[in-house]
């Protein structure tokens, strides 16, 4: 779909690039071959000063500079060219505030999945995603990459597509849970967990040394994980569909590789019979299931 992007050129609306397709020239190859552009003389020399680098970009595996030009609501439009350098990112906290902490990332490229806890291995995120060039997350711009900013004190300069505006855009909306529910996706035993469960079983890992817990924790983590790729992939076939390419660049949606934590059923029905149903934690209510 990159080569078939126009919109990132300054000057160029959604609606100009509709024209282009509808004269034509439908990728970048196309308009340096056409003698006959429905453009300005100004529009044409800009378009094809910014075709001439965003070839060289492609080649040089740089989706930061699409980012940069693309509205964030197209930024789903990298994903397929650089897919290969993806990092599908999502953490777990102590909490919401500034003073809480991370207690588990993990992140999966497509092929593997790596995981960081803390006391244990967490400060490898610093370098290991350092490898990746665009990061896929959920709400990750307001959550996720500034809490790993300020935790690790870096700067995470990788592309971002956060599925969160890409899927509202798409009608879809409720939460990470909410939009996979919407689009058919069950987390079979972890289906009741949440961001704020996810706190219980980090607390009952740390006082109560039950290891089930952390198991259980980073299944839940990892499904969160895994999930985007699925939900990403299914977002760009459904953009696609407002192109005119939504055949001939449609993805398959990937099966889900399997998660090597065991979800714990006894560690999640003791922790919901100690009265999580719904309470404040820095300054916001959760209610089973409603989390982030």
């Amino acid at each position: 779909m990159l080569k078939n992007t126009f919109c990132h050129v300054p000057g160029i609306s959604a609606m100009t690039e509709q024209r282009l397709w509808a004269s034509g020239i439908e990728c970048w190859e196309a308009f340096r071959a056409s003698s006959a552009v429905p453009l300005s003389r100004k529009k044409k020399d800009s378009l094809a000063r910014h075709i001439d680098e965003s070839f060289e970009s492609l080649e040089k595996n740089d989706p930061n500079y699409f980012a940069g030009l693309l509205p964030a609501m197209q930024h789903w439009r990298l994903f397929r060219d650089f897919k290969s350098s993806v990092a599908y990112l999502d953490i777990e906290t102590t909490g919401l505030n500034y003073s809480d902490s991370i207690t588990t990332i993990v992140v999966y490229d497509g092929r593997s999945i790596f995981h960081y806890v803390r006391d244990q291995n967490l400060d490898d995120f610093r370098e290991a995603i350092k490898k990746y060039s665009l990061i896929v997350t959920y709400n990750g711009k307001c959550f996720d990459v500034p809490f790993l900013e300020r935790s690790f004190r870096i700067r995470m300069d990788q592309a971002h597509i956060d599925l969160r505006y890409v899927l509202k855009s798409l009608g879809y909306a409720g939460g990470l849970k909410g939009c996979e529910r919407q689009l058919g996706i069950d987390r079979k035993d972890l289906a009741d967990v949440d961001g704020f469960f996810a706190v219980l079983l980090w607390n009952d890992f740390i006082k109560n040394k039950n290891h089930q817990a952390l198991e259980t924790l980073l299944a839940y983590n990892t499904c969160d994980v895994v999930n985007l790729e699925t939900l990403i992939v299914t977002a760009y076939n459904l953009k696609l569909r407002e192109t005119p390419f939504g055949k001939s660049h449609r993805l398959d949606v990937p099966p889900p590789p399997p998660i090597p934590f065991r979800v714990d059923k006894e560690t999640i029905d003791r922790l919901r019979r100690g009265g999580y149903g719904g309470q404040y934690y820095g300054g916001r209510y959760y209610g089973w299931g409603r989390a982030r």
